[in-house]
């Protein structure tokens, strides 16, 4: 992967965990695919593959004042056609350590959304807090 791709990639991957910190969901809206097929997987939830269910748990969990702050480590992007990446990384929501993977397509120049995935890890966040229980997370 060219350095410019891999830095196109992994900022379209960086702007969703801004969206998501700042619970903006027009700029989450944004950086889904419009044109393609998209599907979600957040912990403890089933999956989502329509469109308006996505983006309808994304609003539920951004207006949720209680939802926690999301912390991303080791962010790696994988060039794996032309058109389609993806970014494996750990999502750490309050001490909870989640290894996330978001695919990403190149839609009208620019990379966006179309899975995303969290799962709780076995072993403590890397911060030392401690093991994620089992339900949602966010």
């Amino acid at each position: 992967m060219s350095k410019s791709v891999e830095a196109a990639v992994l900022a379209a991957n960086r702007a969703f965990y801004a969206a998501f910190r700042r619970r903006d969901i027009r700029a989450m809206a944004a950086l889904w695919s419009i044109k393609g097929p998209i599907a979600c997987i957040h912990p403890g939830w089933p999956p989502l593959t329509d469109r308006d269910q996505v983006m309808e748990a994304w609003r539920q969990i951004l207006a949720n004042p209680d939802s926690p702050d999301v912390q991303v480590r080791g962010d790696e992007a994988l060039l794996l056609s032309p058109t389609v990446a993806m970014v494996i990384l750990v999502e750490v929501i309050a001490g909870h350590g989640l290894s996330a993977t978001n695919v990403l397509v190149l839609e009208d120049g620019e990379w966006r959304l179309c899975h995303h995935q969290a799962s709780p890890l076995a072993a403590p966040a890397e911060d030392g807090g401690p093991a994620p229980e089992r339900g949602r997370l966010h």
